[in-house]
């Protein structure tokens, strides 16, 4: 699984019709019509997510590793 920054993987799950909800702090909330899923993806410049916090969160929106 490559390396992708919080930032990155926002607009990835964007393009797969996920929408800003909200912003607290620096975790942005997403979530998507029809579905009771929301997404809390942290956003701290250009640091990387760690694997399993990354495995989870494409888990959850139903994206794969080609999605990247």
């Amino acid at each position: 699984m490559k390396s992708v920054s919080g930032r990155e993987l926002a607009r990835v799950v964007e393009r797969n019709g996920w929408s800003l909800l909200r912003v607290s702090g620096s975790h942005h909330i997403y979530g998507k019509a029809g579905s009771i899923v929301r997404l809390s993806i942290p956003i701290h410049g250009s640091k990387p997510l760690k694997a399993g916090l990354l495995r989870h969160l494409m888990k959850m929106a139903g994206l794969s590793d080609a999605d990247l």
